[in-house]
């Protein structure tokens, strides 16, 4: 009976941790236990500022909503305004840098795109010249005289 507490001691103290492993283990411990009392002040904090303030809040919210909704109004307004004046402004230096030859990225994509659309219009082009003839043949046969 002795000799199994002795191996059961000496699996305890191999799987003991180490000094290190204690002092971080506290560490951890104090530091989540500050962490969890600070959040509890700023919730209590909050909640009590809610509680004060809702009064007046209410009391002079017909002068802060349309205060609100026309700030809201023009900084939506500036800031789309900025965003599409930089959107033009980086297709503008696209484009200069696409028709100076300086081949920016995509402009491989642009080439084969227009070759494509050129192509498509030359056979839609041939396919019309063939259709037309065939269809003023077909006129002719209708309306002898016309």
């Amino acid at each position: 009976m002795a000799d199994r507490f002795q191996a059961l001691s000496r699996r305890l103290q191999d799987h003991a941790p180490n000094s290190t492993q204690i002092v971080g283990f506290l560490t951890l411990l104090v530091s989540g236990a500050i962490l969890l009392l600070l959040t509890g002040v700023t919730i209590t904090g909050i909640v009590m500022g809610l509680i004060f303030l809702a009064p007046i809040l209410l009391l002079t919210s017909p002068i802060w909503v349309p205060i609100a909704f026309v700030l809201f109004v023009l900084v939506a307004g500036f800031l789309s305004t900025c965003g599409v004046g930089v959107a033009a402004l980086a297709g503008a230096t696209w484009m200069y840098k696409y028709f100076t030859g300086r081949h920016p990225v995509g402009s491989d994509r642009v080439d084969y795109a227009r070759s494509r659309i050129a192509d498509t219009a030359s056979h839609v082009k041939d396919y019309a010249r063939e259709y037309g003839g065939y269809l003023q043949s077909r006129v002719k046969d209708a309306a002898p005289g016309a």
